[in-house]
């Protein structure tokens, strides 16, 4: 209600970007992974402008304008018992973590490639488990602080985007057949942080530094928590990934489920 606004509070309005297509939904060899990690069908990333300067501090207030925006509400869908769905009621809260993403290289996986998670073909070492019988050392490393190589990527490290994506290709879907080797992992990790992330070149040093912000996002209507899902759930997500230049940002969401069995 505009009599309600602050003066200083700043609005945000969203246009979606149908035309922008990200190469890692388009590209054949990544889906078929997505087919075989139970992720196909589940996992998208949709695009939208937006009309003011976005400053990481005005995170929260970003991330409400757009899931408020009558534009994205009718364009949003989130997966519901196997169906994509509209957001039923309006949203009136949302919970917002700004995740650090700061990596141009993938140099922050090399620990595991020398200390007991792969063996020098690159194949994961499996290990005994209690409940899952097909279990091995990579993903005990990503979920169990108790493992001895939990920290071979620091604390610091394993809350950076880079890595939290490639612990959520790792962990997949509902039915999701690991992969024996770490290099499928890698690579689309990294293909999907390129498609995703912006990057800028200081012209005098030369540097290479990542200008998006990425939000991590959870909304909620007068029932509860109402997206990226109902329950809480790790490999249940929803990122805002912000271009504040392009004043572009991509949705990229997930719910944890039984992925499409079929291209």
């Amino acid at each position: 209600m505009a009599g309600e606004k602050c003066a200083f509070e700043q609005t945000f309005s969203f246009s979606p970007l149908p035309s922008k297509k990200l190469s890692f939904l388009q590209d054949r060899d990544t889906l078929q992974l997505f087919t075989k990690w139970s992720m196909l069908g589940r996992i998208s990333a949709q695009s939208y402008s937006f009309d003011q300067c976005f400053y990481p501090y005005s995170s929260e207030r970003f991330a409400q304008c757009f899931f408020r925006d009558p534009k994205v509400m009718s364009s949003l869908r989130k997966m519901e018992a196997g169906a994509w769905v509209p957001l039923d009621k309006p949203v009136v809260s949302v919970e917002v973590e700004l995740v650090p993403c700061t990596k141009v290289s993938m140099e922050l996986f090399d620990p595991i490639y020398s200390c007991g998670i792969l063996r020098p073909s690159g194949h994961v070492v499996k290990c005994f488990h209690d409940v899952y019988s097909d279990y091995d050392e990579l993903r005990q490393m990503l979920q169990e602080e108790d493992s001895e190589h939990y920290y071979v990527v620091g604390r610091e490290e394993r809350g950076e985007f880079l890595f939290r994506l490639f612990k959520h290709l790792c962990l997949g879907g509902e039915l999701c057949q690991y992969e024996d080797t770490i290099g499928q992992y890698i690579s689309t990790t990294k293909q999907i942080y390129k498609d995703l992330i912006n990057v800028q070149k200081d012209p005098e040093t030369k540097k290479i530094s990542v200008v998006s912000t990425v939000l991590k996002v959870c909304a909620y209507d007068e029932s509860g928590r109402c997206f990226p899902g109902k329950r809480e759930e790790e490999q249940t997500f929803a990122y805002l990934i912000v271009d504040p230049f392009k004043r572009h940002m991509t949705l990229f969401y997930h719910c944890y489920g039984v992925g499409n069995f079929t291209l």
